[in-house]
């Protein structure tokens, strides 16, 4: 519970905000290692996890990972979406009203934005978490940036300006200080390993204009800088995410084109973005295919950066692509509404459209 969320309204309120989707800082890891992605995490609840993503992609800045704010939900309300604090703190993230009309937005796009509402709530959490983030680094401030915006978030800035730091102990008998304790704590419980495997000398055919030198690897670890990303329709370039748009059918959830509004990648250009510019792959996923079907990879030799793809049954037209990510599971950006994942082959798509692999 947070002892003066309130008062930090006029001394955060010059702070920019981050609200471009900005890439994911990954480290390359070593040699025949599992990367584990910052976008990954686990133990929080099912309706939970998608935001806590792209709470972490808004924000852009690598020390808000999801399992910082998922422990920070954890220590605010267990994850009750319909808390209520004696101090008036709604929701999850507990937020007093003052803060919330700063930072609250109808982020899950129902129509209101509601400190009760999980996504709702978890942006804003994000977006204010972010807000102090920044706020710590651009200070003279000495210590763990995370743990004083953590101290700001349950305190005030100004109480982190006047202890120079996190406030000790005889603060508010000790609240503060075991919050962030707390929630420093408790984050290794939510952080998960990621299956992508983006070590190695990577794919390549030998041939083709991949090459042998690493690029299936290389564009593997490019993609994951991506894990978080919103899924838009028509949207993604070699640049980047970009807004997409809506046809005749593609674009839309809950009766709306959320593609117009939305930045972010479809399968097709986050294959594109990745391999660029080592490899030109063209945008659509039909043309990659048609790109890279002389070099076929069969399901028992696929390396990481292989690309695979889905149709509409036997005979119709390919509709989905996908990088291999290692161990059993690909990296792409499955549809409207979701955001660039991993997940188990079996799952990206029916496996009776599974049309095959090829190696750029």
């Amino acid at each position: 519970m947070k002892v003066i969320q309130g008062l930090v309204l006029a001394l955060v309120g010059i702070v920019a905000l981050a609200l471009g989707l900005l890439v994911m800082t990954v480290v390359a890891p070593t040699s025949g290692a599992i990367a584990r992605a910052d976008g990954q995490v686990q133990g929080a609840p099912a309706g939970y996890q998608q935001w806590l993503v792209r709470g972490r992609a808004e924000c852009g800045e690598p020390e808000l990972t999801p399992a910082l704010l998922a422990a920070q939900i954890d220590a605010e309300s267990h994850f009750n979406a319909r808390a209520v604090s004696p101090a008036g703190a709604l929701g999850p993230a507990q937020f007093v009203p003052g803060t919330w009309a700063m930072y609250g937005r109808d982020s899950d796009h129902n129509g209101k934005a509601d400190p009760h509402d999980v996504g709702d709530a978890v942006m804003a959490q994000a977006r204010y978490m972010c807000s102090l983030i920044k706020q710590a680094k651009s200070s003279a401030i000495s210590g763990d940036v995370r743990e004083l915006a953590l101290a700001g978030y349950n305190a005030g800035w100004d109480t982190v300006i006047r202890y120079q730091g996190v406030p000790p102990k005889s603060f508010a008998r000790g609240e503060t200080y075991n919050y962030v304790h707390s929630i420093m704590s408790a984050m290794k419980r939510f952080e998960a390993p990621s299956p992508v495997q983006a070590s190695g000398s990577g794919s390549g055919s030998g041939s083709g204009s991949g090459g042998s030198g690493g690029s299936g690897a290389a564009a593997l670890r490019k993609a994951t800088g991506r894990l978080g990303t919103p899924y838009a329709w028509g949207g993604g370039s070699p640049q980047g995410p970009s807004t997409g748009f809506c046809d005749d059918v593609n674009g839309y959830a809950g009766g709306r084109c959320l593609a117009s509004t939305t930045t972010g990648f479809d399968c097709s250009s986050l294959v594109q973005y990745a391999y660029w510019p080592a490899v030109k792959l063209p945008r659509t996923a039909s043309e990659q295919y048609a790109a890279t079907a002389q070099h076929p990879v069969a399901r028992a030799d696929l390396q990481p950066g292989d690309l695979l793809f889905w149709r509409h049954g036997r005979t119709g037209s390919i509709y989905h692509v996908a990088l291999y990510a290692g161990s059993g599971h690909v990296l792409h950006a499955p549809r409207t509404g979701r955001l660039v994942e991993t997940a188990q082959i079996g799952s990206a798509a029916p496996a009776g459209d599974y049309l095959g692999a090829t190696r750029p």
